[in-house]
């Protein structure tokens, strides 16, 4: 080998070495803001949840006020349900009371119905 081709070899020999260092140093170069990203990721993904956790609470804050609500209407419901069948009683004893026979409720009594009217004696 001549002295010229052996210059040439250690010449590109330094700038392989070279490329690869410089590779190397933009690789951990780009690494090290990554702490920092991780860091903001942690924040934003801290933050969606805070948000999420805090729609949630008016969530439930609202099905419990649709609950609290549909339990007063039930209630009025079955004061209505309670004063109709007493008014269907008084009704029934006057006919009687005037001999008169008061028509038979409805058949078959629905099933879904039963549970209920136990208090208007069906």
């Amino acid at each position: 080998m001549r002295p010229e081709m052996l210059t040439a070899l250690s010449a590109l020999a330094v700038a392989v070495v070279t490329a690869i260092g410089g590779i190397a140093t933009a690789v951990i170069g780009r690494r090290a803001p990554r702490g920092q990203q991780r860091r903001d990721d942690f924040t934003a993904v801290t933050d969606r949840m805070e948000r999420e956790i805090t729609r949630q609470g008016q969530r439930i804050d609202e099905l419990e006020e649709e609950a609290e609500q549909d339990r007063a209407r039930i209630t009025a419901q079955d004061f209505a349900l309670r004063y109709i069948a007493t008014w269907a009683r008084s009704l029934v004893s006057y006919m009687r009371q005037a001999h008169l026979e008061p028509p038979p409720p409805p058949q078959p009594i629905p099933d879904e119905a039963r549970p209920y009217l136990h208090d208007v004696e069906l």
